[in-house]
């Protein structure tokens, strides 16, 4: 026997039959959205014959990870798996303040300003963004939405502050 100590030895709130915990709970999170998606795509219209309906697809992708999840939640309870990892709040905060941040100032500031703004403020998730490549990128990324969503999609976002467009 090894004296190494093992990688199961720390103490969980799992009972012993869940032998994977972060692959239970990734795998409950999966069936949770997927029931969510189902319910919310209810009211759709689904397939008719050949023709697909606007529910169609939303209904397909959440089966497909309804199935997902419950393949995972049922391979943690039969293979050894990972314990529950410490959550790291970082990413998922500054991800959802980008994205809460694009929506209030897609309309008064315009496409190119809330793109980039909302990209920096994303990239505020690790602490191992370079911040030189990040602009590049955020600039780059910025260009092709202002080509892509006005122009070649024709969807009517404006590209810059209201103020300016007088």
């Amino acid at each position: 026997m090894s004296d190494a100590p093992s990688r199961f030895s720390e103490k969980s709130v799992f009972p012993k039959w869940i032998r994977g915990p972060q692959d239970f709970i990734g795998g409950l999170a999966l069936v949770a959205v997927a029931a969510f998606a189902l319910w919310a795509a209810s009211d759709l219209q689904g397939m008719q014959g050949f023709s697909f309906g606007a529910g169609t697809a939303p209904r397909m992708f959440a089966v497909l990870l309804l199935v997902l999840g419950v393949v995972l939640t049922v391979s943690a309870l039969l293979v050894d798996g990972e314990p529950m990892a410490k959550f790291q709040w970082r990413g998922p905060f500054f991800v959802g303040i980008a994205i809460l941040s694009f929506a209030v100032s897609i309309r008064p500031l315009g496409l190119i300003i809330s793109a980039f703004t909302s990209f920096m403020l994303a990239a505020l998730g690790t602490p191992e963004t370079r911040w030189k490549e990040t602009i590049i990128v955020g600039v780059a990324l910025t260009i092709g939405c202002s080509v892509l969503f006005p122009f070649a999609l024709g969807l009517p976002m404006p590209l810059y502050p209201s103020f300016l467009n007088r």
